[in-house]
């Protein structure tokens, strides 16, 4: 049980350390629709990894399936970062009152966009692929119950670190102007365009050696 929690706490930390748009989006979506919106996205991307752990430890063949055609989700995923990214960088706007202060009130459907925007980004990334099948290769030695305890303790440990980052934006956003909050947008929009352009050249040119 102890080795299980320390594998599971250092793939935790292996994942939640990783640079990718997630961790980028995360910040994003805290600054612009405040830590409900953050949370909203966190719990996309925590769905998507239980998903991918639930697929690639009971349903292998499914896992077997979208691994051997990782490199069209990686393409799709790559045009999903190049359109979110085009989107906050010409089209998304900071909402504002007559006052000029933030507003963040957000209806249902913000939530479950907000939600599904974390839960395509995560899934659709073929690292998160590559990270889950190794993962799981490592852990295949131990038992079933070890295996339960180590997933779910880096699944805990990810979802708790991107919690964090949550509450670490909400303090930084008090310090923010709108204008500078959607300079901030922007920038994330460029990282998002830059991830998916180079995910892009990555699959086209160098995806058969992957």
């Amino acid at each position: 049980m102890f080795e299980a929690l320390i594998k599971g706490l250092t793939l935790g930390l292996l994942l939640s350390i990783s640079v990718g748009p997630v961790i980028f989006s995360i910040v994003k979506q805290s600054l612009n629709s405040g830590h409900r919106g953050g949370i909203a996205f966190i719990i996309g991307v925590s769905a998507s990894d239980i998903a991918l752990v639930l697929i690639s430890n009971v349903f292998t063949e499914i896992f077997g399936y979208m691994v051997k055609h990782k490199n069209f989700i990686g393409i799709a995923g790559s045009f999903f970062l190049i359109v979110m990214g085009v989107y906050f960088i010409f089209f998304k706007k900071v909402k504002v009152d007559d006052s000029g202060v933030q507003v963040l009130q957000l209806t249902k459907k913000d939530y479950v966009k907000t939600f599904l925007s974390g839960f395509f980004m995560n899934t659709l990334n073929p690292a998160v692929f590559i990270f889950w099948l190794t993962t799981s290769t490592t852990l295949i030695t131990l038992s079933i119950e070890n295996r339960i305890i180590a997933f779910v303790t880096c699944l805990v440990f990810v979802f708790s670190t991107d919690f964090l980052k949550v509450i670490m934006a909400q303090k930084i956003r008090r310090k923010l102007t709108p204008h500078n909050i959607q300079i901030l947008s922007r920038i994330n929009g460029l990282v998002l365009l830059g991830f998916g352009l180079v995910l892009l050249w990555g699959l086209i040119f160098y995806g058969d050696k992957i």
